[in-house]
């Protein structure tokens, strides 16, 4: 399609931070942009709602990734000027999930009621896993709905050419207060101190000071290489033998699926998506417990099936395969 035959679309986010945009909703403006003229708004404070708006009036429909307060602006403006409206339900917006202080359905009722409206009517709603639909659903029932898994870039995330360190164990998480208990980071580290003989990795921004905690209690075969380049962090998936995502709640995990195209065997709990994304390539443990996730790590440490989560995330998570699916969504809704 050619830059005049493309139709605009209004990309929405939500931007507490300006200089940062996740690594998915960047994918998604990169892969819509090769087939529509793409409008990326970032959204931070109310008087932003101006630049939305002007956006949307040019645009056939806006499409905003996570059900937040900038979705509820952008599907009541294309309401209002007639266009279509997509929400991306990325799975924090319909969570609620007391015990690890995790979901918007803890925060105050103003924020889940914008929420609940503008779920209830976007013209398409498009949650990322099976386990995020049905949380959705718990929620409210949207006009229409249809789950496009995420997807990784499998020519990009690939084994290395040097072969695995037998011995290496990683996670990549955000360290924060939240991610200690949601992320099962915590108990990731007593594992690591009953296998000695492995080492381990915790990969990812240091947000605030339970970093410090986590690190005064880490075992001396625990290192934190803290936030890396893409093209560093691909080369330790490349160089792991096992990718640990002992998760509470995760309503996909895109790292996880980055480290099996790199060959990782996953060592993961069976909470929300993730036995979706990992089938029966991986190991299954329970959650917050030391002893089975250290006895997992070591069926990984010993496995060959890292070919085989390959296979799975190539077949079932690709980046091509959402690219299609997202494009035909958007086409058939502004035809």
């Amino acid at each position: 399609m050619n830059g005049r035959d493309k139709k605009r679309i209004t990309f929405v986010y939500f931007s507490p931070n300006s200089s940062f945009i996740p690594s998915f909703v960047e994918r998604d403006y990169r892969i819509l942009s090769n087939h529509f003229e793409c409008s990326m708004v970032s959204y931070r404070k109310l008087i932003d709602t101006i630049k939305i708006f002007k956006s949307i009036l040019f645009s056939k429909a806006s499409i905003s990734w996570f059900a937040g307060g900038h979705a509820f602006l952008s599907v009541v403006i294309s309401r209002i000027l007639r266009k279509k409206s997509i929400i991306i339900i990325g799975g924090y917006e319909v969570a609620s999930e007391a015990e690890i202080g995790y979901g918007l359905f803890l925060m105050p009722w103003h924020k889940r009621v914008t929420t609940l409206i503008a779920i209830k009517y976007a013209d398409m709603v498009l949650p990322v896993s099976e386990f995020t639909s049905r949380e959705t659903l718990r929620r409210i029932r949207p006009r229409k709905m249809q789950i496009i898994y995420n997807g990784v870039n499998e020519e990009r995330f690939k084994p290395g050419t040097s072969g695995k360190e037998e011995d290496l164990v990683i996670t990549v998480a955000i360290i924060d207060r939240s991610n200690l208990k949601r992320k099962g980071l915590l108990t990731l580290v007593k594992a690591a101190a009953l296998i000695p003989e492995a080492r381990f990795a915790i990969i990812g921004m240091e947000r605030d000071e339970s970093a410090d905690h986590l690190k005064s209690i880490s075992p001396q075969n625990v290192l934190f290489p803290g936030f890396v380049s893409n093209d560093a962090l691909i080369e330790w998936y490349q160089r792991a033998k096992v990718y640990v995502q002992i998760s509470a709640y995760e309503s996909f995990g895109v790292s996880l699926a980055e480290a099996m195209l790199c060959e990782c065997v996953p060592v993961v709990t069976k909470s929300g998506a993730l036995p979706e994304v990992v089938g029966e390539t991986g190991f299954y443990v329970a959650y917050d417990d030391e002893r089975d996730v250290a006895e997992g790590i070591k069926k990984a440490l010993k496995s060959e099936k890292g070919a085989l989560a390959r296979e799975r995330v190539s077949a079932c998570f690709s980046d091509k395969k959402r690219e299609r699916e997202l494009v035909s969504v958007i086409g058939e809704l502004i035809l």
